[in-house]
């Protein structure tokens, strides 16, 4: 795959005096398992993040060498701890950390897809799912950055990727001729736009230093996030984050793409 080519010239197996070291949050299925397959070809140790360790060790054995499963919970403060923990005791740093983990929905209930876009309008969507939602998104988002920034700040080449979503962008949706204009909701996209503003304010307090937070959006991926009703492949789709998560040290921070290095409007 020419991405993997360029990729492993971008950023060499060992970019330091230790072998570059990866977190993806939500990595045992979809866009996150892509990019630690891809990570992991690229040359770099995977710490493949999943709230449930047998799928996290499932997927890992999957990949192969270079993918170890980690136990965490984005929404649990005690189980992120204990993955930094974890991380701090077995390795003393991390270089790259990928908040990937994120819910369209909290699946209660047996209904279409189409009975979940309508009941997810502002004027009847569950305050309790968009509680649920926010707090794997942004809430979480938030909370393992907070306990994973230690570690970055010992690494000589880091950085931070959260994975967005273009209908998080509030300029492409206001506008009614955007695709995405009607589907704007206060669950899943508006979670998404927080997320962005959260990460503008990392951004903003990292700028003084050397670690690096870029915001991706991968495509209209089939996966579990969308009841596979994506029109993209997982690794098509998926290739965005995959291309920013392995920009060098020389590669740029506080940008916002989509594939191929498409700036979003915020």
């Amino acid at each position: 795959m020419k991405l993997l080519e360029d990729a492993s010239r971008i950023l060499p197996k060992e970019s330091h005096d230790h072998p570059t070291l990866a977190l993806i949050t939500g990595a045992n299925q979809g866009v996150g398992f892509q990019l630690a397959k891809e990570l992991v070809a690229a040359g770099v140790t995977v710490l493949l993040g999943s709230r449930n360790m047998e799928r996290g060790q499932a997927a890992a054995e999957a990949i192969g060498e270079g993918a170890i499963p980690i136990e965490i919970d984005v929404t649990d403060l005690v189980s992120i701890a204990a993955a930094a923990q974890r991380i701090s005791t077995d390795y003393g740093y991390l270089d790259l950390l990928v908040n990937n983990a994120g819910i369209s929905n909290t699946g209660t209930g047996d209904h279409s897809f189409e009975e979940r876009i309508r009941n997810a309008r502002p004027s009847t969507v569950s305050i309790d799912e968009v509680r649920a939602i926010w707090e794997t998104n942004v809430f979480g988002v938030l909370a393992v950055y907070q306990a994973m920034l230690p570690l970055l700040r010992k690494s000589s080449d880091a950085r931070i990727v959260n994975v967005s979503s273009v209908v998080g962008s509030l300029t492409a949706n206001a506008d009614p001729r955007n695709p995405y204009h009607a589907m704007f909701v206060p669950g899943y996209s508006a979670s998404k736009t927080a997320l962005n503003a959260v990460t503008l304010a990392m951004m903003i307090e990292l700028e003084d230093t050397d670690i690096k937070v870029n915001l991706v959006s991968p495509a209209f991926t089939s996966t579990n996030l969308n009841g596979f009703r994506g029109t993209e492949s997982v690794e098509d789709g998926s290739r965005e984050v995959v291309r920013v998560a392995l920009l060098g040290p020389d590669g740029p921070t506080g940008t916002f793409t989509r594939w191929e290095n498409e700036t979003i409007p915020w």
